[in-house]
């Protein structure tokens, strides 16, 4: 599958994470989108929720300086055996001298269920993963085999049914998780909010790929 490699320019903080400062090293974003567009062109509007604007979401990390890393999945993937292609992605950048502090996992609905994955295979505490309406109460009876590991933020929809407080998967987990933080929207689009680039998530996700982990 072809890989998108977009290089952009430097992020220099927003209104919601006043921490934000000034970095001159190259910061790297895997993006790991939705389960729809595994199975129906990015033409293709979801019944619902309409286009996942994938393309949109990448132009927004783009304008605000991540080297980003991403693809189009096919064919409604195993989870757990896709994590192991991001693993190698993110072994091949820690090899070549990226620190890991400089790597950030993003995740949005069955990509966020990839990231958890990778989090739980990679073990390494420096790195930066954002989980994006991905987790549900029975997943720690539905999926025991995750453990979160690295400076974490979740985010979900209040009206989300399929997003809620991630916070018994972080008290069941192992490793030591230095930076954790939860984000509670109220947008009123339920799933639909991250089908679309909205600040409402970018925002916060990308001031924590940063190391900003205080609003």
């Amino acid at each position: 599958m072809k890989k998108i490699l977009i290089l952009i320019a430097l992020f220099n903080g927003y209104g919601l994470f006043p921490c934000f400062g000034y970095e001159d090293t190259v910061k790297y974003i895997f993006f790991l989108h939705n389960r729809f567009p595994e199975t129906h062109d990015l033409s293709e509007p979801h019944p619902e929720y309409g286009l996942t604007e994938y393309q949109a979401i990448l132009d927004t990390f783009e304008s605000h300086g991540f080297r980003v890393i991403s693809e189009i999945r096919k064919g409604n993937v195993n989870a757990r055996e896709y994590a192991l292609t991001v693993c190698r992605q993110i072994d091949r950048l820690l090899r070549a001298g990226v620190k890991p502090s400089d790597i950030t996992v993003i995740g949005t609905s069955k990509g966020g269920y990839i990231a958890q994955y990778v989090s739980t295979f990679m073990q390494l505490p420096e790195l930066h993963f954002v989980f994006v309406a991905c987790f549900r109460e029975t997943d720690i009876q539905d999926i025991p085999d995750i453990n979160f590991c690295g400076n974490i933020l979740t985010i979900y929809e209040k009206t989300d049914p399929f997003g809620v407080s991630a916070i018994k998967r972080k008290e069941n987990s192992t490793c030591r998780i230095a930076h954790f933080r939860e984000i509670a929207l109220h947008t009123g689009l339920g799933h639909g909010f991250l089908f679309r680039p909205l600040d409402a998530w970018t925002c916060p996700a990308m001031a924590w790929a940063k190391g900003c982990y205080t609003p």
